[in-house]
């Protein structure tokens, strides 16, 4: 995954990739072009990161996948989400916003250590 101003932790990708895939089967060139779309360009997701994410998430039974044709009529796979990767994206969203609000509270606290 190659960033541009913006440093990713580990596990990101996934909630990406999951998220991307909420809205319909897709296959990973679109998977990259929504999120790089999605960000504004801030986050660029290369084909050496993505595509073992995907091996992966399908592995753990989070997405299925299918070869169809492409809009330019090559043979594709096309990842979908599962009912336990909908799950998975439902539980790492929620362990997101608990992140984005404790950093938050730590960037805009006005007491300094002890």
């Amino acid at each position: 995954m190659t960033t541009r101003d913006v440093d990713l932790i580990q596990g990101t990708l996934n909630v990406l990739i999951l998220r991307a895939l909420s809205w319909g089967p897709a296959n990973g060139y679109s998977i990259s072009q929504w999120v790089l779309q999605t960000t504004d360009s801030a986050i660029e997701v290369d084909e050496g990161a993505l595509y073992p994410a995907l091996h992966r998430m399908e592995h753990r039974g989070w997405i299925d996948a299918e070869w169809r044709l492409s809009p330019n009529n090559r043979r594709a796979k096309y990842y979908r989400l599962t009912p336990e990767g909908r799950r998975a994206l439902r539980d790492r969203v929620q362990s997101w916003e608990r992140l984005v609000a404790a950093v938050g509270k730590v960037l805009t606290t006005e007491t300094r250590p002890a």
